[in-house]
C-alpha cells in the first residue's frame, strides 16, 4: 500500500539502522512503492560484540535485506569521519533515523547517550546541511510509568534508554525552532511484525509466544496477564506513520500506536486461534512488579491531526497477517 501519492523520482533517502527491524521494512516499502527513489542504508550490522547484559550490541542482519537492491554502507553513526563522507558524497532529501542502542535493559549509560543522543545531533546537522526532512524513532519508553493514555508532554522515563529518547526529543525541538527543515519524532509503542526475529530476546512477545506454541510448549505468561495491557502495533502501521511523516502538517513529536490497550493473554488466545492449537497456558510469578509498565495506551489524536495517520490493524488483523511469517521463521531459523 502506498501512503503518499507523490513520486520520489530523483530523491535520495538515507535509512540509518536499515538492516534492523523497522529500517529494513522501510527500505522495502520504498523499493516496492517508489522504485525511482535512491535508498541508502547505513547499519553497523551485527558482530559478536555484546552489552554487559549479554545481549548483542547491534541487531542488524543481512537476512533482513535479502532482495534489497539499493546501496548498503556498513558503519557506525558514532563515526564522525563517516558522517562527514555522507555529507560530502551525497545529497539526501529525507533521513529516516532508526539506528540506536535500543535494548531497554542495557546498563551502559555512556554508550547509550553517545549513540542515541550525541550521534543524533550530528545527523541533525547533516539534515540541515542537506535541507533534508528528518524522521526519527523516539519511543514510548519516554513515558515510563506515566498514566494512560500516554500523551506527549507527560514523560517520566524509568531507564537510560527512555531518558536518551526523551533527550533526542528535546534536541529535536531546539532544531525545530532554529531551522527550516521538517523534523518528526515518532514514539513507537509495542511493535511486532516481520523482520523482528533477529532482535533475539528483545523481539516482541507475539513472535516469542508464536514460537513457543509452534514448538508444542505451553505458553508461559506472568500471573494476571489478562490485566497487563500494552498498545501493540503492527509493523505496517509503523511504516504508514513514517511515510506520512515525510510531509507533516507541522514538525513535532507524535505517538505511534493503535490507541487501544490489549493484554498478553489476548496475544496467546489469538495466536492459538490462528495456529489451530489449544495448549494450556502456564502462569508464573511476575518478578518485575514495581519496575514494569502494566498499562500503555497511546494518545494518537495529534498524530491523526498532523500526520493524517490512522491505524489499520487491530491485534487480530496484525497477528493474522503476521502468522505465516512466524511459521516461516520457525521452520527456517528455529527448528
Amino acid at each position: 500500500m502506498r501512503y503518499i501519492d507523490d513520486e520520489l523520482r530523483d530523491k535520495t533517502i538515507l535509512i540509518t539502522g536499515g538492516a534492523g527491524f523497522i529500517g529494513s521494512n522501510l527500505a522495502f516499502y520504498f523499493q516496492n512503492n517508489h522504485p525511482d527513489a535512491k535508498v541508502v542504508i547505513l547499519d553497523s550490522f551485527r558482530s559478536g560484540e555484546t552489552l554487559s547484559n549479554g545481549n548483542l550490541k547491534s541487531f542488524g542482519h543481512f537476512k533482513n535485506l535479502l532482495g534489497f537492491k539499493g546501496e548498503i554502507i556498513s558503519g557506525d553513526i558514532n563515526d564522525k569521519d563517516l558522517l562527514l563522507q555522507l555529507e560530502v558524497n551525497y545529497k539526501f532529501d529525507y533521513i529516516f533515523h532508526e539506528a540506536a542502542i535500543s535494548d531497554t535493559t542495557a546498563q551502559e549509560q555512556d554508550l547509550m547517550i553517545k549513540t542515541n543522543v550525541n550521534a543524533y545531533k550530528d545527523l541533525l546537522n547533516l539534515a540541515v546541511s542537506h535541507s533534508a526532512n528528518m524522521i526519527y524513532a523516539s519511543s514510548a519508553a519516554t513515558y515510563g510509568n506515566a498514566e494512560s493514555p500516554q500523551k506527549v508532554g507527560r514523560e517520566s522515563p524509568q531507564n537510560v534508554y527512555g531518558f536518551s529518547k526523551l533527550s533526542m526529543d528535546h534536541l529535536s525541538r531546539e532544531y525545530m525552532d532554529k531551522t527550516d527543515i521538517s523534523i518528526v519524532g515518532l514514539r513507537y509503542f509495542n511493535v511486532y511484525g516481520g523482520g523482528e526475529y533477529f532482535k533475539n530476546t528483545t523481539a516482541s512477545m507475539v513472535l516469542q509466544f508464536g514460537h513457543q506454541i509452534l514448538a508444542g510448549k505451553n505458553p508461559r505468561l506472568f500471573e494476571d496477564s489478562d490485566k497487563i495491557l500494552r498498545d501493540f502495533i503492527y509493523i505496517e502501521d509503523i511504516i504508514q506513520a513514517n511515510i506520512k511523516a515525510m510531509q507533516p502538517k507541522q514538525s513535532g513529536i507524535y505517538n505511534v500506536g493503535t490507541g487501544k490497550a490489549r493484554s498478553f493473554q489476548d496475544i496467546v488466545n489469538i495466536l492459538q486461534t490462528e495456529l489451530g492449537t489449544d495448549l494450556t497456558c502456564e502462569y508464573i510469578p511476575n518478578p518485575f512488579i514495581g519496575s514494569y509498565q502494566f498499562h500503555t495506551e497511546a494518545d494518537i489524536a495529534t498524530t491523526q491531526e498532523f500526520l493524517g495517520y490512522e491505524p489499520n490493524f487491530e491485534m487480530e488483523d496484525g497477528i493474522k497477517a503476521y502468522v505465516g511469517e512466524i511459521q516461516r521463521v520457525y521452520e527456517e531459523e528455529v527448528k
